[in-house]
């Protein structure tokens, strides 16, 4: 009898070195990072952007909300220079320390920015809820017109960022996406509430700091789910299943495979760790068994560039006496 039937399982190989990659794979990888990279530089420089007018029209108007806002926007200038920061280093190769890379730098990343944008909605929030009990003063419209061009521009941001975290399917990205919606639903909110202010007479002063409150409340919500997302991901949860289904095709279809046992694959920030059993006709030999695994790997690899490695295990088909 064949060795290779003697081994019910048999474990053919990890794929470590991106240098054994197909060029034009290694080449669409480096142009997720790019791209996500790109997106994180706009956000940086909107962001900073938008804290100099925030913060000029709140001091200048006296708008809490205004003033909120302008925080909110400099926990977003840290988390845009986070999350660059992270895509930087998961892209390096792996090193002795980290034989499995430094992918999990994005998910970090993005884990960050929601547990940021949730802590400081909730600071925000208790002063604000203090300022309530002293004496208010009525905010110039001027504040108005200031949270909605905040608005405007903060919206075309998320929709840009959202589209490029659709596309690399980035947590951190997808964060900074809810992020920048959050922020433009909270200018909207301010300047609703200041345009319609003058109609409630005495109780106009409260509208600004009920305004902010409103946002802190909704900033609390959206960092609390992008973490719950974040966390799922870092705890190795199944890939989404059109990724999944994408590997278990491409490698049915290699020569020699007769069927897919078992497929998990997890995301590890924009890329996809692999582990997957194929079946073979169990009479063949080892080698024979090795090289088909190798064929099922370069397919994988050339064919998925997000796939940073592929553990395979390869199986004997049928019953093999």
């Amino acid at each position: 009898m064949p060795d290779f039937a003697r081994n019910v399982s048999q474990t053919i190989f990890t794929v470590l070195n991106p240098s054994n990659r197909d060029q034009s794979a290694l080449a669409n990888r480096q142009r997720v990072y790019d791209d996500a990279g790109r997106a994180a530089v706009w956000g940086l420089g909107v962001n900073l952007l938008l804290v100099v007018i925030k913060l000029v029209g709140g001091i200048a108007t006296g708008s809490a909300a205004l003033i909120a806002d302008a925080v909110n926007s400099i926990g977003d200038v840290a988390s845009a220079l986070a999350v660059r920061g992270a895509l930087y280093i998961a892209q390096r190769d792996e090193d002795e320390d980290h034989p499995y890379g430094h992918t999990k730098a994005e998910s970090i990343a993005g884990l960050s920015v929601a547990l940021i944008v949730a802590f400081s909605a909730g600071v925000l929030a208790l002063e604000t809820f203090d300022r309530l009990g002293h004496a208010l003063k009525p905010i110039a419209m001027s504040a108005a017109v200031v949270a909605a061009i905040c608005a405007f521009i903060k919206e075309i941001l998320f929709r840009y960022t959202r589209r490029v975290a659709g596309e690399l399917r980035s947590a951190s990205l997808n964060a900074t996406a809810l992020d920048h919606r959050s922020d433009a639903i909270g200018s909207a909110v301010v300047s609703l509430a200041l345009l319609g202010s003058p109609m409630l007479g005495a109780a106009a002063v409260y509208v600004d700091p009920l305004a902010a409150i409103f946002v802190c409340a909704y900033l609390i919500y959206v960092g609390l789910k992008m973490f719950t997302s974040i966390a799922a991901e870092l705890m190795d949860q199944q890939a989404d299943k059109e990724t999944i289904e994408r590997i278990r095709q491409v490698a049915s279809n290699v020569d020699a495979v007769a069927e897919v046992e078992k497929l998990r694959v997890r995301k590890s920030g924009l890329e996809f760790f692999a582990e997957i059993h194929v079946q073979v006709d169990g009479h063949l030999t080892v080698s024979e068994g090795h090289r088909i695994g190798h064929k099922v790997k370069d397919r994988l690899m050339t064919e998925i560039p997000r796939l940073r490695d592929v553990h395979i295990h390869i199986e004997p088909h049928g019953d093999v006496e």
